[in-house]
């Protein structure tokens, strides 16, 4: 048996535990409660994380592993990164983690996880009236936001609901690691190169050791 069955067999069990509709009020109410990331504007895949935290906190450690300047969300026999994306036909695109640490993650453990939780999701209306009540509650707007305006007055509609419909739980070896997408991301701010991360199409999720869980 490989040593992260025992987590699957654990998570298998307690992710059902997780709610699965999540009112972007209540949510980000929740959260702010929790004070767990209640500003972020995707505030969906952050409460994705808390709730997954929230059933799992005694059977995993919070967070896994650090390699260099990445850590890892959570580690069992191994380390775990949770991800959520919002429902797509075709095409399903997930960023993974940090290429470097996620290859360390692999040298450590044999294998590294993801834990991927898919959700139907619902945009804001064309008054924006959700993301005004989200600046609101932050007592305004963000200095990452005034910045952001000054360069570009598109802004994306904002998630107000979310309904999670499966987790796919996702392990990797070393050798499929060629079979991964990277993702080249520029530069930061003092002019560094970004690292590269992996990308998993989730059209080719059969080419990988997976369970998916029904909601």
């Amino acid at each position: 048996m490989y040593k992260f069955n025992k987590d699957i067999e654990i998570l298998e069990k307690e992710l059902q535990k997780i709610p699965k509709y999540w009112d972007g009020k209540q949510s980000i109410l929740e959260l702010k409660e929790a004070d767990y990331n209640w500003r972020q504007m995707e505030w969906w895949a952050f409460y994705f994380e808390y709730q997954v935290k929230k059933v799992s906190n005694e059977y995993f450690q919070f967070p896994g592993d650090r390699f260099g300047s990445v850590e890892f969300d959570l580690k069992g026999k191994i380390n775990w990164d949770l991800k959520a994306t919002a429902l797509k036909t075709n095409n399903q695109m997930i960023i993974l983690n940090d290429k470097i640490a996620m290859e360390h993650s692999i040298a450590e453990n044999k294998f590294h996880g993801e834990i991927i939780g898919v959700c139907d999701v619902e945009y804001n209306d064309i008054n924006r009236s959700f993301q005004k009540w989200h600046t609101e509650l932050k007592g305004g707007k963000s200095n990452y936001e005034i910045e952001r305006e000054k360069r570009t007055s598109l802004s994306r509609y904002r998630k107000t609901k979310a309904e999670i419909t499966e987790i796919i739980l996702v392990v990797f070896k070393l050798k499929d690691l060629p079979k991964l997408s990277l993702m080249k991301q520029g530069r930061n701010s003092n002019g560094s190169n970004r690292n590269v991360k992996y990308m998993l199409n989730i059209e080719n999720i059969d080419d990988f050791t997976h369970k998916i869980m029904s909601l």
